[in-house]
């Protein structure tokens, strides 16, 4: 006869109660309190069980008047168009074989949105609801988000909006009025018309980066970067611009280790960073090269990565900004520019696997600098 079923006289009922199913709040020693999301518990009638911190941050209605409550009172919630949640959706009294509601906005007594899902405990599958339970989220997070879209394309508009103005007003004066210009008119015209082309594919392209960076989705072709003479090619080309010479300084610290990057992305980030310095800083603009440590975590050798920094003698980012200068829309002055290029900047040295930082220079400007790890090609690992 098996240990707690002898029907024996005097025989010990030996039975244990169920042991907690792994993920137990009680057994991990998870007080509700801690959880960061509000959380509602009510029993078989409908009464509050459970009302957490979290949940009385979010509606404001203390734990103790919420407690022994019927659900309805205690978090009266309201659809978009007005209607009463918990009389809508009749979690006791609806349809056996639901298991819960899925997220949705909802209101709070003063028009307060909030996020709410909900879950339908039961004993048997079609049996009735023993325990349900809510989860509460605020929604500000999402506002963020929500505000972040709607910058971004406000700034993307208005950023298209001058250079497709002027793309649509040369062209109409050019086809409408074409004999009345002379050929050099005729070629200012198009020059202008050929930049602002240029203008709407570069923010088009950052547009594309952001999106790629933001979902994971941004894609590296490594190969051999030979980071000094990268640097080079952007000086030289600033100087058949027109920009003196001795506006650069370039000093590279020999060896250097073998770096695998994306020789496109990298060309992207150094443009960023020399055009940041020319435009908003002043004086000479100085560029150092030099082997480092690796930026990864448990990686010791002194030289697996290359740093690389770029600092200027202007009058440097206020401290305060610091902490928002890799952020989206961040513009250093107003100059121009759509503020997405350091966001940009960053988002590629991080999937590279390096690190970026901003600081105060010795000469008083801003001073970027970026650390690269050596890395290599999968096919070479």
């Amino acid at each position: 006869m098996s240990v707690g079923t002898s029907s024996a006289p005097g025989a010990r009922d030996v039975r244990h109660p169920p042991a907690p199913r792994p993920g137990d709040l009680a057994e991990l020693g998870i007080d509700p309190d801690q959880l960061p999301d509000g959380l509602v518990v009510a029993d078989e009638h409908g009464r509050v069980i459970c009302f957490n911190a979290a949940a009385e941050r979010i509606t404001a209605v203390p734990a103790a008047d919420a407690l022994g409550q019927r659900l309805e009172k205690a978090l009266p919630l309201e659809d978009l168009e007005g209607r009463r949640w918990w009389q809508l959706t009749d979690p006791y009294g609806g349809l056996a074989i639901r298991v819960g509601q899925p997220e949705r906005n909802l209101l709070l007594p003063g028009g307060r949105e909030v996020l709410v899902s909900a879950r339908y405990v039961r004993t048997a599958p079609t049996g009735p609801v023993r325990r349900l339970v809510v989860s509460l989220r605020d929604t500000e997070a999402r506002r963020r988000t929500e505000r972040s879209h709607a910058e971004l394309i406000a700034t993307v508009a208005h950023e298209l909006r001058s250079p497709l103005t002027s793309v649509k007003g040369f062209t109409a004066t050019l086809l409408a009025k074409w004999e009345r210009f002379t050929d050099d008119q005729k070629r200012l015209m198009l020059e202008t018309v050929d930049a602002d082309a240029d203008r709407v594919t570069r923010l088009i392209a950052e547009l594309l980066d952001i999106s790629r960076i933001d979902s994971g989705r941004l894609e590296l072709r490594r190969q051999p970067v030979d980071m000094g003479a990268a640097v080079g090619r952007h000086i030289q080309a600033y100087v058949a611009a027109g920009l003196p010479a001795d506006r650069f300084l370039l000093r590279l610290q020999q060896p250097l280790p073998d770096l695998w990057a994306d020789p496109d992305k990298i060309d992207q980030v150094l443009s960023n960073l020399l055009e940041n310095a020319v435009r908003h800083g002043e004086g000479t603009v100085t560029i150092d090269i030099t082997p480092t440590a690796s930026p990864r975590e448990g990686e010791s050798n002194e030289n697996a990565a290359t740093s690389v920094t770029v600092s200027d003698e202007g009058s440097g980012i206020p401290e305060e900004s610091m902490n928002r200068v890799f952020t989206r829309f961040w513009r250093g002055s107003k100059r121009g520019g759509t503020g997405l290029g350091l966001y940009i900047v960053k988002g590629i040295v991080e999937v590279h696997g390096g690190t970026i930082t901003v600081g105060r220079a010795p000469g008083g400007g801003a001073e970027f600098r970026f650390t690269l790890p050596v890395s290599a090609p999968a096919y070479l690992t």
